[in-house]
């Protein structure tokens, strides 16, 4: 799908993609493809040219109504003299909210919305929970053993997943707003959290440090990255906060549950910042307060062909369901290899991104 090729590029703005078609062959395609640049349709015109008038034009979300960095592409649509317009979604965004659709009906032009609804909106997950509640969509991302340990009990946790996997998860890093790790796992493994692929885009990278105990000469505090590094904490020392940020770091103080961050409040932060999405990477207690909290919109579970057993650690930490009908269950179950790695994706029955 065209919408894809600009996913984690357009942020804030959704991913979109155009294609118009006449008398059943394609004379027009396009895709968003950075924020503040023109949109598909603006795109698929271009190319569509003449033809363009009386066709079919196929899109990803409605066209949009109002005037932004770019004209309204409603309007764009108007002035080609399209024939009919089908979208996949309505835009939940309040600026538009189905005065796209509105714009072409009273110009004469059909609208056609709910093509392929559900595809659409899972392309556009993270911009319709953060245009719906202010907060960003999260993704947990672990790797497992088969026995579900993602360390031993030394704490050795390199590497439990292939190169295949680790390449898939540079790219996930790619398309995310913020990559988001606990102190422990700074201290434990040093993380660069980049995206170290040809033309990749480095995420915002967020450390959960309620007590600040990330050391200064910590690797993701002096990379050669445009993207910069937040430190959330529930700490006033003074002396340590602007050693942080005399290093480049930005200090965000949170408020307190139970003793840490409060992750809720933290993501509040983060999307008032405009962060529409997030991979949270590690470690257990960051995924066991997420976990509890109810604030994981999806599951990324790596599984690979290993067994630790014994004292290995356990993925989320806290005291978890104590029945079995109290358990999380997950619902949309994909599953992908990469390997002898076995990737399995699922969803929340309850989630905010599903509002």
């Amino acid at each position: 799908m065209l919408a894809r090729r600009g996913v984690g590029k357009t942020s804030p703005n959704p991913a979109v993609g155009c294609v118009i078609a006449r008398n059943g062959v394609i004379v027009g395609e396009g895709w968003h493809r950075k924020a503040g640049t023109p949109h598909a349709e603006v795109h698929a015109l271009a190319q569509a040219g003449d033809a363009a008038r009386g066709a079919d034009v196929y899109v990803t979300l409605e066209p949009c109504a109002h005037h932004g960095k770019t004209p309204p592409c409603a309007e764009a649509l108007i002035k080609a003299r399209v024939g009919r317009v089908f979208a996949g979604m309505v835009d939940p965004n309040p600026k538009v909210n189905g005065g796209g659709m509105a714009k072409l009906l009273t110009a004469g032009i059909p609208v056609e919305p709910g093509i392929l609804e559900e595809e659409c909106r899972r392309i556009n997950e993270p911009f319709i929970k953060h245009v719906i509640t202010g907060r960003p969509f999260v993704t947990l991302k672990s790797a497992l053993t088969l026995d579900g340990k993602i360390a031993t009990a030394t704490g050795d946790s390199r590497w439990i997943t292939n190169d295949r996997s680790r390449r898939y998860v540079h790219r996930l890093r790619s398309e995310m707003d913020a990559v988001m790790v606990g102190a422990g796992t700074v201290l434990a493994d040093d993380p660069q959290l980049t995206a170290r692929l040809p033309g990749g885009k480095d995420p915002l990278r967020v450390v959960v440090d309620s007590t600040l105990r990330i050391p200064l000469h910590a690797r993701l505090l002096h990379l050669d990255s445009p993207a910069n590094t937040i430190i959330a904490t529930t700490s006033t020392d003074v002396a340590k906060i602007g050693k942080l940020e005399a290093a480049g770091a930005e200090v965000l103080h949170c408020a307190a549950f139970n003793g840490h961050v409060d992750l809720a409040d933290l993501l509040r932060q983060l999307g008032e910042k405009g962060v529409q999405s997030v991979l949270l990477e590690g470690g257990r207690e960051l995924a066991g307060g997420a976990l509890q909290r109810g604030l994981i919109d999806r599951f990324l579970l790596f599984y690979a062909p290993k067994i630790i057993g014994g004292d290995g650690v356990d993925p989320f930490a806290g005291p978890g369901a104590g029945r079995i009908e109290d358990a999380l269950r997950l619902t949309r179950i994909a599953i992908r290899r990469f390997g002898d790695d076995i990737l399995v994706e699922g969803y929340p029955e309850v989630s905010c991104s599903q509002v």
